[in-house]
């Protein structure tokens, strides 16, 4: 167990050393003034790149019929590649990327097609605030819709990397594939991703692979994906690998890939913390299989519940498939169906040096009647406030599932429903 420990305190290092080369190496995007532009077809989308600390303002849709799709946008663009991302890594180590703001003022950029499968930052934008100096970077209101993107690292439908930037009241539809740190809206996440989601297809054929963010170590909060994700390492509905926050989100879409899978989060590690969350998508792995997190590593998990159908061989909870080394599952439920082979719980599949507290699954629903860690319940205990007022929940009953106590963390009608989070559409 010390040596997967190591894996990813090695892969973290890793990851950590180019994020800070990426901030570092801003090339000269703060050399020269830029302009202010009003985007009306795809040439003023293009002049972007020339002015990276510039604050622009979308005026209008851009799709395929919009002048400069075809030069610029189309598959026979740029000799079949496409879009070239704005924002990028170019000869020797000069990254530039957006420092200043891109309003989007409710309008899409549609049917944007990108084929870069030998290059890293790939996404409309490939590079938001590449400069450690700068405290801008902000992409908001704006949808990417019917995308086709293809990179190798680092890819989004959206967004490539943001760095220490923000992308906020965004979304994304279309296919987005990689290799490894692939989001459907952003592919590596060191900022703020918030009120943002995702309906793209998604897949990754190596590691960190997430429906809205491939690797997270920034917050991502009010966002959802719906999607179906499919990988290979650190596979999730929501996001690949979380060293972050992910808070107030969900995901419904179906996960697939081997180890480290999970319905929201395929791996939560190192001080990350999952809250107030939920997952319904189908998941599928072979090891460290979770309807929520597939493996949580000295993270945290709490308010927040699965009910989607967990199918894998070891290690294979409800909740969560592995949760190990100081590791912390709490307030938390699974209604999921479960089946494995090895280490299979209605809750947790593998609880080692790890905690978990006031956290419950449906015996029935689940097929299971052990879990290591958590405590059973029938159907009918799981729909009873007394069960979680007991343990000590921030819970109230309200009326029907249409009456909501904000208030509380936890809604439920009694005899009724599951606990359903107040947040929650």
């Amino acid at each position: 167990m010390l040596l997967k420990l190591n894996r990813y305190l090695t892969k973290l290092s890793v990851f950590l050393i180019t994020a800070a080369l990426v901030a570092g190496m801003a090339g000269c995007d703060g050399c020269t003034p830029s302009q202010n532009l009003e985007i009306r077809d795809w040439y003023d989308l293009d002049a972007v790149r020339n002015n990276l600390g510039g604050h622009h303002i979308l005026m209008n849709d851009l799709d395929s019929a919009t002048l400069g799709y075809e030069e610029l946008a189309s598959p026979t663009a740029n000799g079949g590649r496409g879009w070239q991302p704005i924002g990028t890594c170019l000869p020797p180590n000069d990254f530039r990327g957006l420092t200043g703001t891109f309003d989007g003022q409710g309008y899409e950029i549609r049917d944007l097609f990108i084929n870069r499968p030998d290059e890293d930052l790939v996404g409309l934008f490939g590079v938001i605030n590449a400069g450690v100096f700068h405290v801008g970077g902000a992409v908001k209101d704006i949808g990417v819709v019917n995308v086709t993107v293809t990179g190798n690292s680092l890819v989004g439908g959206l967004v490539g990397i943001n760095v220490v930037g923000t992308v906020s009241n965004s979304y994304s539809s279309g296919n987005v594939t990689g290799e490894r740190s692939v989001g459907g809206l952003v592919g590596e996440n060191h900022g703020t991703v918030s009120n943002s989601y995702s309906t793209s297809g998604v897949t990754g054929y190596e590691d960190i692979v997430g429906g809205l963010v491939g690797y997270g170590a920034g917050t991502v909060s009010n966002s959802y994906s719906t999607g179906s994700v499919t990988g290979d390492r650190g596979v999730g509905g929501l996001e690949g690998w979380n060293y972050g926050t992910v808070s107030n989100s969900y995901s419904t879409g179906s996960v697939t890939g081997d180890v480290g899978v999970g319905g929201l989060v395929g791996e939560n590690l190192l001080n990350a913390t999952v809250s107030n969350s939920y997952s319904t998508g189908n998941v599928a792995g072979n090891e460290d299989v979770g309807g929520l997190v597939g493996t949580n590593i000295m993270g945290s998990v709490s308010s927040s519940y699965s009910s989607g159908n967990v199918t894998g061989d070891v290690n294979v909870g409800g909740l969560v498939g592995e949760n190990q080394f100081e590791g912390t599952v709490s307030n938390s439920y699974s209604t999921s169906s479960v089946n494995g082979d090895v280490n299979v719980g209605g809750l947790v599949g593998w609880n080692h040096d790890a905690t978990v507290n006031n956290s419950f699954w449906d015996v029935e629903t689940s097929g299971q009647a052990t879990s290591d860690g958590g405590t059973g319940k029938n159907t009918t205990e799981m729909q009873d406030i007394a069960t979680f007022s007991g343990a000590g929940w921030n819970i109230i009953a309200v009326a029907n599932p249409n009456t909501r106590n904000p208030s509380y963390i936890w809604n439920i009608v009694d005899d009724e429903t599951y606990p359903f989070l107040s947040w929650q559409p």
